[in-house]
């Protein structure tokens, strides 16, 4: 059920300092009011106003997943060449030679 919109034909003006200016556009970015006129007009109007607030380890942990994912994919896209490339290869020595470079690139990421 959605609720009735009212035009607002009422202006309410208010004059501040640039400090209190971005004291309220500080406080309005804490809130989950998309404007500064929303805000305003629940804390004038004493309706409530709902706080965000930030879990710093959910975010945290976030941010170490998706550096995580990065990481995971581009180790299985050199995984896929060089699958394709030990396909590709038709002589024995070849083989050799590709075992040979791939365990040293497996010790270097293991260090």
């Amino acid at each position: 059920m959605k609720q009735q919109q009212f035009k607002r034909t009422r202006w309410l003006t208010l004059r501040m300092s640039e400090t209190e200016y971005h004291q309220v556009r500080s406080l309005t970015g804490q809130t989950t009011c998309n404007s500064i006129s929303e805000y305003a007009r629940k804390v004038v109007l004493r309706k409530p106003v709902i706080l965000r607030y930030r879990n710093q380890s959910l975010d945290d942990f976030l941010a170490d997943m998706l550096q995580l994912k990065q990481d995971l994919a581009s180790i299985s896209s050199y995984f896929t060449q060089t699958v394709q490339r030990l396909h590709s290869l038709n002589k024995i020595s070849e083989i050799q030679e590709w075992i040979l470079h791939n365990e040293q690139d497996k010790t270097q990421l293991f260090r």
